[in-house]
């Protein structure tokens, strides 16, 4: 079994995690623009349909759902295993990582040959795992899948219950293949994990409180090194009690009592899956939101009022709905269009709505409907992407969307570590000290 600090060029069969260079086709990656560089003045990219359905032909790829489940599981103790040949581990730490420089995790690659996928060989997965568990200890395993085993047909689920039976380890499986994004490979990963060391059944009563759960906190949304603290500070100014961190900065002991929980805090939407998890088996409603601008105290009086009621909210899309007037849509009424993961996003795009500026939220990434108000687009591709941005005035999105922005629009950049990587990883902000007012009001720090 190949170890997690491998090197080796990532290969063919996960190229599709594999996009964080910016592609030979674009020649304006050549000196990719600042990520605050204001009016665009390129020649726009013809609108035509790509050869692929959703695909993308400038702007790099969103971190594959492989990648999302490791950075989900990583600090958490367990052992993570990709199987694979060996290129969605490199990418996975080579792109997706930022927590190698500071920590050590558990997370393998089984080293797939091409004897093993053509007769099938899985003996040697399962003694692989099971002498690495028995040496390491880890508090669970976790089989990821790739391409290839996915278009074999691999019973990982099966292989995850023969593992579990030999090492005496908690073990399971997360359904991934390589070909979604990170979101539903890091929801798929809580939920897995929530089944594994929450369950199922039914908890002593507690006495009521402020305790919360933070759900979807990642490096790949939340790239900054203070963001964890700076949630934490937050939520302890506000009067409440942070309960266990999913999972940033925090152990899997915080992780294990999210069922006595009183409300969770959705901030990303890797954690929508496992907040209804919660809700449906524990009775923990959520809302979906992060403090940031005049949105920081509707957040705050709408975990109060889930706390009170027991009713989830998703404030970070009906703050904008209730907040804004007609027109608030229309870019070309000078409003700003915001691009990029959903509950992130939304919270910006509120925060200018209490300042009654109109707003519009553009998401390419899954299972993320649910966090979209009705005239929000959920593209897929570059191509829908670019048809949503057609007409407006001001974006804030990751500077690689800059060529498929329209001609003359000012582009706010905002980087993130799922799209373009270490590319920009240094401006990264704190999205939790961040001012909306100020990243969307003329050139910004950096320009």
């Amino acid at each position: 079994m190949s170890g997690a600090h491998s090197t080796k060029t990532p290969s063919p069969l996960c190229s599709p995690l594999c996009s964080k260079t910016p592609s030979p086709l674009c020649s304006q990656h050549e000196n990719p623009r600042p990520p605050c560089a204001g009016p665009s003045t390129k020649t726009p990219v013809p609108l035509v349909r790509p050869h692929v359905r959703r695909g993308y032909r400038v702007v790099p790829v969103y971190t594959g759902d492989v990648s999302g489940a490791c950075s989900a599981l990583f600090e958490l103790g367990g052992m993570v295993v990709i199987h694979d040949p060996s290129g969605c581990n490199s990418t996975y730490n080579t792109h997706d990582e930022t927590r190698w420089y500071d920590q050590d995790s558990l997370v393998f690659i089984s080293g797939l040959t091409d004897v093993d996928a053509i007769v099938g060989n899985d003996d040697r997965l399962v003694e692989d795992v099971v002498s690495t568990a028995q040496a390491e200890g880890p508090a669970f395993i976790t089989l990821v899948g790739s391409p290839v085993p996915f278009l074999e047909g691999t019973d990982l689920s099966a292989l995850a219950r023969i593992i579990e039976a030999r090492s005496g380890i908690p073990t399971r499986f997360v359904p991934t293949n390589g070909m979604h994004d990170y979101v539903r490979g890091a929801g798929r990963a809580f939920e897995a994990l929530a089944e594994l060391v929450v369950g199922r059944d039914a908890r002593s009563p507690h006495a009521p409180g402020r305790r919360v759960n933070v759900l979807g906190m990642t490096p790949l949304d939340f790239a900054a090194p203070t963001s964890a603290s700076s949630l934490r500070s937050w939520l302890e100014g506000a009067g409440f009690e942070p309960w266990g961190c999913w999972a940033l900065g925090d152990m899997l002991a915080g992780i294990t009592r999210a069922a006595e929980a009183d409300v969770s805090l959705v901030v990303s939407a890797t954690g929508l899956r496992v907040a209804r998890w919660l809700e449906r088996w524990h009775g923990v409603p959520y809302v979906a939101g992060i403090p940031t601008g005049a949105f920081a105290d509707v957040l705050r009086a709408d975990l109060m009022q889930a706390i009170a009621d027991g009713t989830s909210r998703v404030t970070c899309r009906d703050t904008r709905m209730m907040s804004a007037g007609d027109g608030r849509n229309d870019p070309s009424a000078g409003g700003t269009t915001f691009v990029g993961e959903a509950v992130v996003m939304g919270s910006l795009a509120a925060a200018l709505a209490l300042e009654g500026r109109p707003t519009r939220l553009v998401c390419p990434l899954e299972d993320s409907k649910a966090l979209l108000a009705p005239t929000d687009d959920a593209a897929r591709g570059e191509t829908e992407v670019e048809r949503s941005l057609l007409g407006a005035h001001g974006v804030v999105a990751d500077p690689f969307f800059g060529p498929v922005c329209p001609v003359g629009a000012t582009l706010h950049g905002l980087p993130q570590l799922a799209l373009s990587g270490r590319q920009w990883l240094n401006d990264i902000p704190d999205l939790f000290q961040l001012d909306p007012i100020r990243l969307t009001s003329g050139p910004c720090e950096g320009s």
